[in-house]
């Protein structure tokens, strides 16, 4: 039986003079009011694994907790007067480089349940964007429609361990084609994209730097077909077409003058054909077709991020506060799927947030809770003395 909770023990995991080094890059305990980077760090993370709904929950959720806050490395719970200063002001890159650096040292190391496809020395990156609604009363930098707000997450998801390795914010009105074109790929990469990212000057840029993409093709794109090839026999009846083209309007032509593969195919689950490009020419069609298949591992994060983390509402009305929200969510996310990978356990990632709302504060061993949370723990032989 140990002496310290749950919570304490996952942010022991934390290399707290790490978060430090970030926090001091960007002066991120000047003007503090008292309340540490760390202490910040702590806070929000709290305000996602509890999912509380306003300051005042978070603040008092962990003033209740003040004989733990030592495990935690915090001297003083905020005040939600405080937490609401610090959100505004505290500079949110503090937690998007630690994020960052926190995927270098364990994400990484990381394996996704649903990876089980692979191109021989690429990396498979799922390029995709999400909208988050906001009031525009109150969020009123945050513009997307004449009445309403939103932001959007442009994320690039690394398929292999389910996390991004980048993301870029934007009001809801910045087009995905233009947020892709700032997108850093590491080169021998695969981009698996929908059809909203059919921007031919970043795809040819992409193919220029020895990256290949799978992008579905958007119906009014002209081209001229080239040659067809042949169609492997008893094998992959879903494809439809395997051919060679070429762009046929001017302006597109000049974007990409070289010459595409089209791949088109039936998806019988959804009775619809969809047609793929690529500048890949020795793949299967098959391979290009299960490559686009596993696009569908970004929408999965994008609904586990929205479900089990404080992201569909903020505790802050300013850019800067629903950044840090933002950042922290994803600093817990990754957190989770670490908790997943070291469980002998096999947990479902709502399953996890879940139970570990509920035993927040409770004292017991998180390996031993991970790999057995429906086992109770070992009783603690104590003496009962009525009397003295």
């Amino acid at each position: 039986m140990t002496k310290i909770t749950l919570f304490s023990q996952i942010i022991n995991k934390l290399n707290k003079n790490e978060f430090k080094s970030v926090a001091n890059k960007y002066n991120g305990d000047k003007y503090n009011k008292g309340i540490d980077s760390w202490t910040h760090l702590t806070t929000m993370l709290f305000l996602h694994l509890s999912k509380a709904n306003s300051n005042r929950e978070v603040c008092n959720g962990l003033q209740s907790a003040s004989g733990n806050l030592r495990h935690l490395h915090i001297q003083k719970a905020p005040c939600k007067s405080s937490l609401s200063y610090i959100n505004a002001h505290r500079d949110w890159q503090i937690f998007s480089d630690y994020y960052y650096k926190l995927y270098e040292s364990f994400g990484k190391t990381m394996h996704n349940a649903r990876y089980k496809f692979k191109i021989k020395n690429k990396k498979i990156l799922l390029l995709d964007s999400t909208l988050i609604s906001l009031c525009l009363s109150m969020f009123d930098w945050a513009r997307y429609r004449k009445a309403k707000g939103a932001i959007k997450l442009h994320t690039l998801l690394d398929y292999e361990t389910s996390l991004p390795i980048f993301i870029n914010f934007s009001d809801g009105k910045l087009s995905d084609t233009k947020a892709m074109q700032t997108m850093p790929i590491p080169s021998n990469s695969v981009i698996v994209a929908d059809r909203a990212y059919i921007d031919f000057e970043t795809l040819y840029r992409w193919n220029c730097q020895s990256n290949n993409f799978v992008i579905r093709l958007k119906k009014n794109v002209k081209f001229k077909r080239l040659e067809e090839r042949e169609l492997p026999d008893g094998r992959n009846e879903n494809i439809l077409v395997d051919e060679y083209i070429e762009l046929e309007e001017e302006g597109t032509k000049n974007k990409y003058p070289k010459k595409l593969r089209r791949v088109v195919v039936y998806d019988a689950k959804n009775d619809t054909v969809i047609e793929l490009i690529t500048n890949n020419f020795t793949w299967t069609a098959g391979t290009i077709a299960e490559l686009y298949k596993q696009r569908w591992s970004i929408e999965l994060f994008f609904k586990e991020i929205k479900q089990n983390l404080k992201i569909k509402t903020f505790i802050g009305t300013s850019q800067n506060a629903v950044q840090i929200q933002i950042w922290t969510a994803l600093i817990s996310i990754l957190i989770l799927k670490y908790l997943k990978h070291i469980a002998k356990y096999t947990w479902h990632m709502s399953n996890l947030v879940f139970f570990l709302r509920l035993n927040l504060f409770v004292k017991i061993d998180l390996q031993a809770w991970l790999d057995k949370p429906h086992e109770p723990p070992e009783p603690v032989e104590q003496e009962l003395t009525l009397f003295n």
